[in-house]
């Protein structure tokens, strides 16, 4: 739900393809608190929402910062924002939202590559006023496709900073073998996300990621199955190529949702009984082992029923 008016003070280039905007609320007053890892949704017309993590101070309430990376040839909703976003203008926004909470750890390690600094940024800020031990590696094709490179260099020294064009790729393999004892926080494009999981799930270290795009599904088998209203009463049928949301919404029952991609985490909602076929990105391994709750967006039943808490 993007109901929260806020006017854009402030705009600039802080890499390659990426502004920044800096928002205040409309009336003056102070804006919802959040914590490192939020985002929120920003309306972009008849596009829809487009999700981007707050990457400013926390601490702050007089103003958000969010940075976006212009994709020409993406969906839309980048390129419609570096044409229409400048100051003094108003956008619709979501209150924040989590999914990449920044949890109390002895050690963290902040994996980051292009703009999936974002969300790294206030966690490396909270580590560092927490006297967390803690260590930044960011890798982009060149130094000038880094977001707010020179601030990160001035503000902390030690961060390792991999421009792809002079010094090849993240050293994953050598990143993670000398921090096992760490808990790594990664977000970036989908490749720097796979290898990190992959190296972490062979190490046995907790690897906690954030997604711009979906993960790639094989729809090919999808079959129907059923979802049972546990509050409502009644039994629907989710056909073979349909969401639980469009049968949900189609039945008239309210369902709040933002991305419908399993990004956002606005839709998820209790399981009562059934098992579940996850397809989200959100959901850490741990929770979807427990099989509580549910994207509805994206992900389906692996069993013929599904009872859910609506």
């Amino acid at each position: 739900m993007t109901d929260l008016p806020v006017r854009i003070t402030a705009r600039r280039d802080v890499a390659t393809a990426v502004f920044a905007l800096e928002l205040a609320a409309v009336d003056g007053g102070e804006l919802p608190s959040w914590s490192p890892g939020a985002h929120i949704d920003v309306a972009v017309g008849v596009l829809g929402v487009r999700q981007y993590s707050l990457c400013g101070d926390p601490a702050d309430r007089q103003r958000w910062r969010i940075a976006i990376l212009r994709e020409p040839d993406g969906r839309g909703g980048s390129d419609l924002l570096h044409r229409t976003a400048h100051p003094d203008s108003e956008l619709r926004v979501s209150l924040p939202r989590n999914n990449f909470e920044l949890k109390t750890e002895d050690r963290y390690l902040f994996i980051a590559g292009g703009i999936g600094i974002t969300p790294i940024l206030p966690m490396v800020a909270a580590a560092a006023r927490s006297g967390t031990p803690w260590e930044l590696h960011y890798g982009a094709r060149t130094r000038r496709h880094m977001a707010f490179v020179d601030d990160i260099a001035r503000r902390y020294p030690h961060a390792k900073l991999v421009a792809q064009d002079v010094d090849g790729l993240l050293p994953l393999t050598a990143i993670l073998d000398e921090r096992a004892d760490a808990t790594v926080y990664c977000c970036g494009p989908e490749p720097l996300l796979d290898a990190v999981e992959t190296a972490g799930a062979q190490r046995g270290i907790t690897v906690r990621t954030e997604r711009f795009v979906p993960r790639a599904v094989d729809t090919t088998a999808d079959r129907a199955f059923d979802i049972e209203l546990a509050r409502d009463g009644r039994t629907l049928r989710v056909g073979a190529r349909q969401s639980i949301v469009d049968v949900l919404e189609s039945a008239g029952v309210s369902v709040v949702t933002s991305c419908r991609e399993g990004t956002c985490g606005s839709c998820e909602t209790l399981v009562v009984a059934g098992e579940i076929e996850h397809r989200d990105s959100i959901l850490t391994d741990e929770e979807r082992a427990r099989g509580e709750t549910i994207m509805l967006c994206v992900s389906r039943a692996g069993s013929d029923l599904l009872v859910l808490d609506l």
